[in-house]
């Protein structure tokens, strides 16, 4: 059989490709072009709108960077609100916590069906009692939800399609409308390398709303520029304070000096003011 080549591009000139064997899925969702294939290197690969979402081989390294900075950095962290994560992987991440519920909003049920069939060792953690699936969109929860939550992770895709919304400042207003008081929200930002102005605009629009903003940085190999940067956002909890609780078990990249490190900005990035 002829292998498919599956190719991303981050700039016009530069990219990333896969080699796969073969396609398990490719349709057109209501909201977004949805495939996902299976490869060699990096297991099977999930991509929406043809930008890489999640890979079997490197995907711990986001949800686990998403996850326990603000997980860790909370005293006691009982209800958890996912946007996004229609893959299950930040689900995952929050339920090696002893939370108490955990609200997945995903906008497009047919990213929820095709993980659970093709990425089980995401999905499994939709089975959690804990856990509830809403399929809705992320932004109207937020407006019309009255539930308050102690945090809040923002699992959404690049500021296109249906994801859009999720990077402007009314929905991070709408965000801390749904927050307890001590609660925390970590967000994905975008590529430092390829992102600068966006990350600048985004940091003025949080320092407008929250107390501490941090921008926080880990590795994605597969995403653009292989390096990622996070939203820490909170009025009270600052990141750096260690709270003497145990990792949880079962990590592969996380840990407490990672965490530090990971609040390091470079000088490039200091230099266009993101601290």
């Amino acid at each position: 059989m002829r292998a498919i080549e599956v190719r991303e591009f981050h700039t016009p000139a530069s990219g990333i490709f896969f080699r796969a064997a073969r396609r398990l899925l490719s349709e057109k969702t209501p909201f977004q072009k949805l495939e996902i294939y299976e490869t060699a290197s990096h297991g099977r690969v999930l991509m929406l709108d043809g930008l890489v979402q999640t890979t079997e081989r490197d995907e711990f390294f986001y949800h686990e960077m998403l996850v326990h900075p603000a997980m860790m950095s909370h005293p006691r962290p009982r209800d958890i609100l996912i946007i996004g994560g229609g893959d299950g992987g930040t689900l995952r991440e929050v339920l090696r916590h002893p939370v108490r519920s955990a609200v997945l909003v995903e906008i497009d049920a047919r990213v929820i069906e095709a993980c659970r069939e093709y990425f089980p060792q995401l999905s499994a953690s939709f089975a959690d009692k804990r856990a509830e699936i809403i399929v809705a969109d992320g932004s109207r929860f937020v407006r019309e939800t009255d539930r308050r939550f102690d945090g809040i992770l923002v699992d959404s895709s690049d500021p296109v399609g249906p994801s859009a919304f999720l990077h402007r400042k009314a929905f991070y207003a709408g965000l801390k409308r749904c927050l307890r008081s001590n609660g925390i929200i970590a967000a994905q930002a975008g590529a430092p390398v390829f992102h600068l102005r966006h990350l600048r605009r985004k940091r003025a629009i949080l320092k407008s709303l929250f107390n501490f903003v941090f921008y926080y940085l880990g590795p994605v190999p597969t995403y653009p520029g292989g390096l990622w940067c996070y939203a820490f956002l909170s009025d009270r909890i600052h990141p750096m304070k260690r709270l003497h609780r145990k990792t949880p078990k079962g990590l592969r990249y996380y840990n407490w000096d990672v965490h530090q490190a990971a609040f390091a900005l470079p000088e490039f990035l200091k230099d266009q003011t993101l601290v």
